[in-house]
């Protein structure tokens, strides 16, 4: 694994890279390259990474939380905490001018957000295809693209944009990327009366000693937060996206983004990995129930609800709350039980409870497409070939 992934880093197809292979008490972390294109600075084991998508497993863990508290229930209407997305209406087709609509069959759910089936998300359509798209691009919604933090909207200002626009399909019809879990922390904001960010911290990262991962990176830390590239196919290279020293996760976020905002380190996601691994204990807490952890990891849509998305799921995973679970074995690493999710920043998270194994794959390179990269692919390949 070392050889296969350092030929990345050798290719200039990727700065630099932290890579962790779990199983029972083994561990194995390999840290690659420099937190720079063009620098010295070699990359670190505790080296700070924009997570993205592998955020929306712990803002699913949170609302948890508040549900095993009784303060939501999977089954209630959102509208009490969220009113601005009360009498939905939906657009009669994709194509259809925002006021061409019907009003939804009915109100969005807690398990509607958790599911990515609210009715609202990302359109896998060139930009501009349809009406609705200029709208989510302009109102910056999200899930239309990588964001920086400071590319988002007040939260209040947000959530009105969004209540603003139609749904693109009925409550419960369609699984839906992102947007469902960025509605989720505002959701767990506003029912907790705190911020999503100090909820996260004083019920999951203070706990689990997760002391690097957050909405923003503290100032005393900016030496470990990596630059982050995105690919040209133009001139086959990598160009800048983000500078690590005027970072926009500096300073504190206008919008905390549930479904993709945090920065974490390879050991801080690790802890959290191995509390669902744990069936939801931290040493001698009980950070989770048994029973929350069993619902997130399993399969919560039908094959109905996952039509049209056959590009984030291909014919050999599902999902359940906040996260991909397998449902085939059609790879040597799709093991039906296996969850987690990968990051269109360049990260990848999977535990695999049959294996007693998590990965862990933190990069710096943006994602060209839901599809994965060849380096995931190849990182997983030789994590499972080598389970004896």
């Amino acid at each position: 694994m070392h050889e296969t992934l350092a030929g990345y880093v050798q290719r200039n197809e990727i700065p630099g890279l932290v890579a962790l292979v779990a199983r029972d008490d083994e561990v194995h972390v390999d840290a690659l390259g420099t937190l720079t294109l063009d620098g010295a600075a070699p990359m670190r084991r505790d080296s700070i990474f924009r997570i993205a998508s592998i955020s929306k497993l712990i803002t699913a863990a949170a609302a948890m939380i508040l549900v095993e508290e009784c303060r939501l229930r999977l089954d209630d209407s959102v509208e009490p905490w969220l009113p601005e997305l009360a009498n939905r209406r939906v657009l009669k087709s994709l194509a259809s001018e925002l006021d061409d609509t019907v009003p939804a069959h009915r109100a969005i759910t807690v398990r509607d957000l958790l599911t990515s089936t609210m009715g609202f998300g990302s359109i896998m359509a060139p930009p501009d295809t349809y009406p609705i798209q200029k709208r989510i691009r302009e109102d910056n919604i999200g899930g239309d693209g990588p964001k920086l933090q400071s590319e988002w909207p007040p939260t209040d200002e947000w959530l009105r944009r969004l209540g603003a626009l139609p749904l693109l399909a009925h409550p419960g019809e369609r699984w839906m990327y992102h947007v469902s879990l960025d509605v989720l922390g505002v959701l767990i904001a506003r029912t907790a009366g705190q911020s999503l960010g100090t909820f996260l911290r004083e019920r999951l990262f203070e706990p689990l000693g997760m002391t690097d991962t957050g909405f923003r990176v503290p100032r005393e830390n900016a030496d470990r937060l990596s630059d982050f590239y995105r690919w040209d196919p133009h001139t086959n290279a990598l160009t800048l996206f983000e500078r690590a020293a005027t970072s926009t996760w500096l300073d504190e976020p206008p919008f905390e983004s549930g479904g993709g905002g945090l920065v974490s380190t390879i050991d801080d996601y690790f802890t959290f990995c191995r509390v669902l691994l744990n069936h939801g204990r931290h040493g001698r807490e009980q950070i989770l129930s048994r029973a929350s952890v069993a619902l997130m990891t399993s399969d919560q849509v039908t094959p109905e609800q996952r039509a049209g998305a056959e590009l984030f799921f291909g014919t050999h995973s599902s999902w359940g709350f906040g996260m991909a679970v397998d449902i085939r074995h059609t790879n040597l690493f799709t093991s039906p039980g296996r969850f987690g999710w990968t990051g269109g920043f360049g990260t990848i998270a999977y535990t695999d409870p049959a294996e007693n194994l998590i990965g862990i794959l933190f990069t710096q390179r943006l994602m060209d497409s839901p599809e994965p990269p060849k380096v995931f692919v190849d990182f997983w390949t030789l994590a499972y070939a080598a389970v004896e």
